[in-house]
């Protein structure tokens, strides 16, 4: 990934990458991003979904989506995803923080009219969300085609950052007898709730989701009796 004025990191640079392969799993392990523009002199922040094909991102959304008619149009954009993966207790309100995963890139988005490539972003973008869900369901046809604007966004200027592990605390606030430590968050799918309209003789399926994060558990907030003597 190319280093421009734009997308150096300045702050906390340590916790930073520029590197394709740290961009792309963070971005493969969310499904929501928000796209930030400028439009006749106010600025919006949308949140929107999206699929990524090797340095490209898709978005979608109706042909009357403000955000899609204004990014289709040329103009500068900034697109942020993020992974929270906890909440960092620290000793001192000051130092409480969260771990977390995040990408920011910069540039234009372009069209995609064609009817072969527009399918493709979209098969994408939905397998992105829950892989194999594509081929059980109707394919768009050309009214729904038409009513659907679908971009791509080149990640040539993207920058990544990523805080992990525990409280950093003052040398002096180590003796406070406070909790520290890391709640982990996880994006968890609860199960499934059957349209009331299926017919006869549908099963569930068992999709993969590609997003889904097993990395961490929710441990207590107080230690056991033996780390508590080990502490």
């Amino acid at each position: 990934m190319k280093v421009t004025q734009r997308n150096r990191l300045h702050r906390l640079p340590a916790r930073g990458s520029h590197e394709s392969g740290v961009i792309h799993s963070i971005l493969d392990a969310a499904f929501l991003a928000h796209v930030g523009f400028q439009a006749h002199g106010q600025p919006f922040v949308i949140p929107t979904l999206y699929g990524r094909d090797g340095n490209t991102l898709y978005l979608h959304g109706s042909v009357a989506s403000r955000m899609l008619k204004e990014l289709g149009g040329g103009i500068q954009a900034c697109v942020a995803v993020t992974v929270v993966d906890g909440l960092v207790l620290a000793r001192s309100a000051f130092h409480h923080s969260m771990n977390y995963r995040s990408v920011v890139a910069f540039g234009t988005a372009r069209p995609i009219t064609e009817r072969d490539r527009k399918v493709h972003a979209l098969r994408v973008i939905s397998d992105h969300l829950i892989a194999g869900r594509w081929d059980d369901v109707r394919a768009p046809n050309d009214k729904e085609l038409k009513g659907t604007a679908v971009l791509e966004f080149a990640l040539d200027e993207a920058s990544a950052k990523i805080r992990s592990g525990p409280p950093k605390d003052e040398p002096k606030d180590y003796a406070r007898t406070v909790w520290a430590g890391v709640i982990p968050l996880v994006m968890e799918p609860r199960s499934a709730i059957p349209d009331e309209r299926l017919a006869d003789g549908t099963h569930e399926p068992q999709y993969e989701l590609p997003w889904r994060n097993e990395s961490a558990a929710t441990p207590s907030l107080m230690p056991s009796s033996a780390e508590s003597k080990s502490a």
